[in-house]
């Protein structure tokens, strides 16, 4: 599905790639490679023709690329304001919602018209969230400038925002229109963030495409130099992968499922951090997927050292793959309480949990057959280790 953008939308250079999502009348392209910030206008306008913008963004994103961006749009009439939120998941919340909502409104933005979210997956899931509901939907352009937004959360139209019981439980499907996955921006991603977002790539090939992993393993440090062939190449596949998945299943009844290898241990783990810094998203999957894959080989489904592979792999990159890895552990809760925390999963069906496993590197799937009183022990095992 990836391949070179049409002349019309304005991208023809080499350097760019297009992966389209095939979704009838909501389809969409991503376009992925260097410079695309800069020329944000001109592929709204080649995409979606006359519209109005507003952008939400957050702090952190707002001093580095607000400003060009801004005068991209106002050069061509389209800017219409500017929303800078708090960085950091605590902002998808109701209260930033409300916030975000009454500030587009205040705009005038109208049902033809787009709100552009330029940031990070947080940036993306709010402001598509508010686009949702905004006068019963509106169009809205995914602009990330993460790793983890521009592979993962930016694409498939996923949007909401946090609860007290869990991650992403209030929300909506509302696809994007666009999405510019621009790899120049993230030069001035923290290394932290870059690592985080990687365990998202690394998802990918584990869990439905071996050769791109194992491609992975031997050139992962071209992406953490910025290399833009390899950050080109890593994220088309991965966008890929998942465009193909969501047009399979877009509101995860089945096959979208296999996206959330290690989000279900994941997430508990964010929750019992609070959301907080103190563990990143990616930094959870990373150890979300590391657990799946210990569990998969202890109930023999997977052969033997995958587990220490991948973990070999992650922490090669400077993931952390255990709970120990995790500042404070001797905080988080116990077994008990982390498969509580596991049951607020959005997956959960008649009161069991979904769990992706891993056949073998390349082969996820979806199971609720694990019992409780399994899961339960090897939580406690792994929680004591």
């Amino acid at each position: 599905m990836a391949d070179q953008p049409a002349s019309g939308m304005g991208a023809s250079a080499p350097d760019i790639q297009r992966v389209h999502v095939a979704l009838g009348d909501r389809a969409y392209d991503v376009l992925i490679g260097p410079g695309l910030l800069q020329r944000a206008s001109n592929f709204i306008e080649s995409a979606l023709g006359a519209c109005r913008c507003g952008i939400v963004t957050d702090e952190n994103v707002a001093s580095r690329h607000l400003e060009s961006v801004q005068q991209a749009l106002a050069e061509s009439n389209r800017f219409v304001g500017s929303v800078v939120l708090p960085p950091g998941e605590s902002t998808k919340s109701f209260t930033q919602l409300d916030h975000l909502c009454r500030e587009l409104l205040s705009m005038g933005l109208e049902r033809s018209d787009v709100v552009i979210a330029l940031g990070g997956g947080v940036i993306g899931d709010l402001a598509g969230f508010a686009a949702s509901i905004l006068r019963r939907g509106v169009r809205y352009v995914q602009v990330p400038t993460t790793l983890l937004a521009q592979v993962d959360s930016s694409v498939g139209g996923k949007t909401g925002i946090n609860a007290p019981q869990g991650k992403n439980l209030i929300g909506s499907f509302h696809q994007p229109s666009l999405v510019l996955a621009d790899t120049s921006v993230l030069a001035t991603l923290p290394e932290r963030q870059m690592r985080a977002g990687y365990a998202e790539v690394a998802k990918y090939g584990l869990l439905g495409d071996a050769t791109f992993y194992n491609w992975l393993e031997g050139n992962w440090q071209s992406l953490f130099r910025h290399e833009p062939s390899a950050l080109t190449r890593a994220i088309a596949r991965s966008v890929e992968m998942k465009a193909e998945i969501v047009v399979r299943d877009e509101t995860e009844s089945g096959d979208r499922m296999l996206l959330n290898l290690g989000h279900t241990f994941g997430h508990a783990l964010e929750a019992a951090t609070s959301y907080s810094d103190r563990l990143l998203h990616g930094e959870a999957v990373s150890i979300g997927m590391c657990l799946a894959i210990r569990l998969s080989e202890e109930l023999n489904i997977c052969r033997p050292q995958t587990a220490a592979r991948v973990a070999a792999h992650l922490q090669s990159v400077g993931l952390p793959t255990e709970l120990e890895d995790i500042p404070g552990a001797g905080d988080l809760p116990g077994a008990e309480g982390l498969l509580e925390l596991m049951r607020q999963d959005k997956k959960v069906r008649q009161g069991r949990l979904t769990l992706i496993l891993l056949r073998e590197i390349g082969n996820a799937f979806a199971t609720r057959e694990v019992e409780p009183a399994t899961l339960l022990d090897f939580l406690r095992r792994t929680r004591g280790a």
